[in-house]
């Protein structure tokens, strides 16, 4: 693989990117740009993300409406109006086209594209079939088309099989392509009297994208609008890739249902990563039925979702179940600065009320300072002292109607270790709530920390709701408690996030080690190695194994066993043998020359009886105990090589207590892999046992990161199960291992 021609580094790339059932297209136009740069990692495949120029996409100086119409009560009417209005508030000249109409709307109608007047940037087909028109688009040096059809990969085996002769069509002609089966979203009339950051909407599902499309009557700006539907050539990847580069964007909001290359799209997030612009997706299909209609709708792979939602949070992609969560997280994401500090304090004129949020704030993970002695004094000034004022502050409901509420706000906000200010207000009070309202306003316009409030009340009519709250821009007002601490908890993370991220594709290995030419003389394809040559596999990364021996006969036993050392273990070895103990073909803890005999003996006798092809008989090391891990790799659909780390031996089948990451990553992203386990208590110690070799684990990890990422798809599968992680300093040992080889 490595050491190729770079023809067939591309050849190889391609058809990983066909069998996984994806278009070729967008993935091998990365490849090419990337390999143009030579910028490309170990396994041949991209490390940044090409940013498609979008502008003339999303502001055309002229368009072509292919399929125009003003007949009365056709669907390509309405459409064809709509487009004319749009292309009227951005400044492009339309053009329709229609082979038989003389005029649409009054303006001159060409039969063709090849009649226009002038070289176009965008087309938009009106067509049913929009094969046949590419070619055509591609001779007059159109930049950008749209396909609405739909028909195509979300209705199954034949429209995938016309989907893929659109994508060939396409990468043939040079222009980009949206859709097919996408919709008019893009050309939607946006708001110019709104200032600030701007939300970025990206949608697979044109409906979807409504909540937050009308976050703009609430004073939210909202900059573009792409609709991908099937993503027959420009995908989510693309667009996420151009969002993150726009000066007004502030945040980029998606809903997706399928991602069509798992590598384009962390491609993008790591090019939003490193612009510091925050994404927040839904991402369905985390269930079966989910999964599904995704599929049906959109024709794209889903992937494990698990492998999905690790590899989001791997590149700071923020992942809400809701449309709900959508447009609040996406709103203050945009709009909020930096925080200055992580903690939150909740303010109330309510006892009852902070307990009930405070609750479900520190379950969220938010940190609620107690506040100090001196800063609970100074409250106390103007709160009565038998409240309660260290964290949730309950004012007790008086002190807002007067001049003490302003300066409770105040002193809250001075504290340094509060960064957030959330004040919930159940229900409109006037008397309390119209002058708290107004306060909070007041001081959010002079701080620059983040002041949170939820209002309540079911109705929203009330004016210290609407015009008071959301006629500021300063604060973010929710509706519920759960989109409030969701909001705020990914606010924080992302900034945490933000100022510590490094690309682990800088650090990604751009050559071949000594380790991969040795690993690839083992490699049989097509086949499960067996356990000593797995274990030879993983010698040659550098992960330690027990001394053992590989034998034939019961003297060759007695002999390594000595060599070895008692005690050992014995275990039968074969090429299609994954589960020994269960058969009876493991011995642990012989101590002398005859129970090694016996042990061989008896162990032959199982394997004729199972009918189980042997190599031969390991005869090895005895290592202490410690806590038993599981280190492997495995491919995933849509990203390739995954590697997971989890508790070991019989609990990862009882447990399934596992992390996943997609290489490449660093050693930051392997201790975080450790500290998502529910067992990581174990590694620390408990119940009066030592704290194990934590910094030997993450070395595994990492060496076998290295080894998913030089072997590729050429490495099916990589269990090492148990991982015996030994005493903090003496290291960790892989006492079995499975490999499977493409």
């Amino acid at each position: 693989m490595l050491g190729s021609t770079h023809g067939t580094l591309t050849t190889d790339f391609r058809a990983r990117v066909v069998a996984c059932g994806e278009e070729p297209h967008a993935a091998v136009h990365s490849m090419a740009a990337a390999a143009a740069e030579g910028d490309l990692d170990v396994s041949g495949r991209p490390l940044h993300a090409p940013v498609p120029d979008l502008d003339r996409f999303f502001r055309p100086e002229s368009v072509a409406v292919i399929g125009a119409s003003d007949a009365e009560g056709r669907p390509h009417t309405g459409i064809t109006r709509q487009l004319i209005a749009w292309a009227e508030r951005v400044g492009a000249r339309l053009y329709p086209v229609h082979p038989t109409r003389a005029t649409v709307f009054g303006r001159p109608c060409a039969p063709s594209v090849a009649a226009l007047p002038e070289q176009v940037d965008l087309a938009v087909l009106l067509v049913g079939d929009p094969l046949p028109v590419i070619e055509e688009l591609a001779q007059a040096k159109v930049k950008f088309a749209v396909a609405f059809a739909s028909g195509f990969a979300e209705t199954g085996a034949a429209g995938a099989a016309a989907q893929a002769r659109l994508a060939a069509a396409v990468e043939r002609s040079g222009l980009r392509l949206l859709g097919p089966n996408t919709n008019l979203n893009a050309f939607e009339k946006f708001r110019d009297d709104l200032e600030g950051p701007a939300i970025a909407l990206i949608t697979q599902s044109g409906h979807q994208g409504r909540p937050v499309y009308t976050l703009q009557e609430l004073g939210v700006r909202l900059s573009h609008w792409a609709p991908t539907g099937n993503e027959a050539d420009l995908e989510t990847a693309d667009f996420i890739a151009y969002f993150s580069q726009r000066p007004e964007v502030g945040a980029i909001a998606c809903y997706v249902e399928g991602l069509k290359d798992g590598r384009s799209f962390l491609l993008a997030a790591d090019r939003a990563a490193r612009a510091g612009v925050p994404v927040v997706a839904v991402k369905v299909g985390r269930t079966e039925t989910g999964a599904r209609m995704a599929a049906s709708h959109t024709g794209k792979l889903t992937g494990a979702d698990q492998v999905v939602d690790a590899a989001m949070r791997q590149f700071g992609v923020i992942r809400v179940d809701g449309l709900d969560e959508l447009q609040d997280t996406a709103a203050l994401l945009a709009r909020a600065r930096k925080p200055l500090a992580d903690g939150v304090v909740v303010y109330s004129i309510s006892g009852g009320t902070g307990a009930h949020f405070s609750d479900l704030a520190t379950g969220a993970g938010l940190s609620l300072p107690v506040l100090s002695e001196e800063k609970q004094a100074e409250l106390h000034t103007w709160i009565p002292g038998y409240l309660n004022v260290a964290n949730p502050v309950d004012n007790g409901g008086h002190p807002v109607g007067d001049w003490r509420g302003r300066k409770i706000i105040d002193a809250l906000l001075a504290d340094p270790e509060v960064g957030v200010l959330i004040c919930p207000i159940t229900g409109p009070f006037p008397p309390m709530s119209d002058r708290l309202a107004q306060d909070l306003v007041d001081a959010a316009e002079a701080t620059d920390k983040l002041v949170c409030v939820v209002w309540g009340s079911p109705v929203g009519t009330e004016a210290a709701y609407r015009t008071t709250l959301l006629g500021s821009s300063r604060v973010a007002t929710f509706r519920t408690f759960g989109n409030c601490i969701t909001a705020v908890k990914a606010y924080l993370d992302h900034h945490r996030f933000a100022a510590s991220y490094r690309s682990p594709f800088d650090e990604a290995p751009r050559t071949p080690s000594p380790s991969f030419r040795k690993a690839q003389a083992l490699m049989r394809p097509g086949h499960q190695l067996s356990e000593h040559a797995a274990k030879q596999l993983l010698r040659a990364y550098g992960i330690r194994v027990p001394r053992e021996q590989l034998v034939t006969s019961a003297a060759a036993a007695v002999r390594a066993a000595g060599l070895v050392g008692y005690p050992v273990v014995m275990k039968a070895s074969g090429a299609r043998l994954a589960h020994k103990t269960e058969l009876g073909l493991v011995k642990v803890n012989l101590t002398s020359a005859s129970q090694v005999r016996d042990a061989y003996r008896e162990l032959t006798d199982i394997a004729r009886y199972e009918a189980v092809e042997l190599d031969g008989i390991l005869v090895c090391q005895m290592v202490e105990r410690g806590v038993e891990m599981m280190v492997g790799v495995t491919q995933d659909a849509l990203f390739g090589p995954t590697v997971t780390v989890g508790l070991g031996g019989v609990l990862v089948e009882v447990l399934h207590d596992a992390a996943v990451r997609v290489p490449p990553f660093g050693e930051d992203q392997a201790r975080a892999m450790l500290g998502e386990l529910r067992g990581r208590a174990l590694l620390e110690g408990v119940r009066g046992g030592p704290p194990v070799d934590v910094d030997a684990l993450v070395e595994v990890v990492l060496r076998v990161q290295r080894m998913a990422l030089e072997l590729g798809d050429d490495l099916s599968e990589l269990d090492i199960n148990p991982l015996m992680v030994l005493r903090r300093g003496q290291g960790a040992v892989a006492l079995d291992a499975l490999a499977v080889c493409r």
